[in-house]
């Protein structure tokens, strides 16, 4: 079992960076794949990063691809999600997620761990 806790979210201006990070208790962190996934008001809850347990291959959603850089240091248990370019229609709650899979997969369902959720607010 692991539990997870967000944090590094805020307000920031359009164009702005923020860095989310993810940190994970346990002692088989490596054993998870990881993602972060968003909710915003009257949306579904969506992928937007994930990174493969062991070797930390990575995957993104189109809208944050060449934006956002998913990471995970195994050595401290944590996972990174550094987002650049920030969008209004970045805003939203951030969600990490951990998985059994081998992959990071897009699907909510693949993920029996979540995170609390740290709010993103993008200025216009």
């Amino acid at each position: 079992q692991v539990q997870l806790v967000e944090s590094g979210g805020g307000l920031v201006q359009a164009g702005g960076s923020l860095r989310l990070s993810c940190a994970a208790s346990g002692r088989t962190f490596t054993s998870y794949s990881m993602a972060w996934f968003r909710q915003a008001p009257g949306k579904e809850r969506e992928f937007v990063a994930g990174i493969r347990r062991s070797e930390g291959t990575t995957s993104y959603a189109t809208p944050v691809k060449g934006r956002f850089t998913i990471s995970r240091d195994n050595a401290k248990n944590t996972v990174l999600l550094q987002m650049n370019g920030l969008k209004p229609e970045d805003t939203a709650v951030y969600y990490c997620a951990a998985s059994y899979r081998f992959y990071a997969t897009v699907y909510v369902a693949d993920y029996g761990y979540w995170g609390q959720g740290t709010q993103v607010t993008v200025s216009s």
